[in-house]
């Protein structure tokens, strides 16, 4: 290989970077009503998979951040702490900018819905939580 064909590889790589990064989630999400942050990554057993968990709370009035998860429909589950709790996982790429086949909890109501998320052309991204074929989506931005 000649030394121009290794500049133009080394030069496309670089180049090709800061694209790969924009199209991936990774990295650190305020959720849509402003109450926790997410820090999205790959998952501790499966790396070819993202997960995300809460890396900041806003407590909800008369709640502290050393608030447990209360509502966890399993009791040995409910003195887990708010703060550290994977809020989402399994996620599995899905095309350019999109991931499913995810679950996400809420730990609000102590459910769990089937979810698939999708980074935005102004680089937001979209969540969806579903139950069958109804969804409800969330906006989650990069905090500033």
């Amino acid at each position: 290989m000649s030394i121009r064909s290794l500049i133009f590889i080394a030069a496309f790589g670089l180049a090709a970077a800061p694209a790969f990064a924009a199209e991936s989630p990774e990295g650190v999400w305020l959720v849509q009503d402003h109450t926790a942050k997410v820090r999205i990554g790959p998952c501790a057993a499966r790396s070819d998979q993202l997960c995300g968990q809460i890396v900041w709370f806003h407590p909800p009035p008369g709640r502290t951040e050393a608030d447990t998860d209360l509502h966890n429909p399993d009791p040995k589950l409910r003195s887990r702490p708010i703060l550290g709790l994977e809020l989402i996982w399994n996620f599995r790429p899905a095309g350019t900018g999109r991931w499913d086949g995810g679950k996400i909890y809420d730990p609000r109501s102590g459910k769990t819905y089937n979810s698939k998320m999708q980074l935005t052309a102004d680089g937001d991204l979209k969540v969806d939580g579903c139950v069958l074929m109804f969804c409800q989506t969330q906006t989650w931005k990069r905090p500033t």
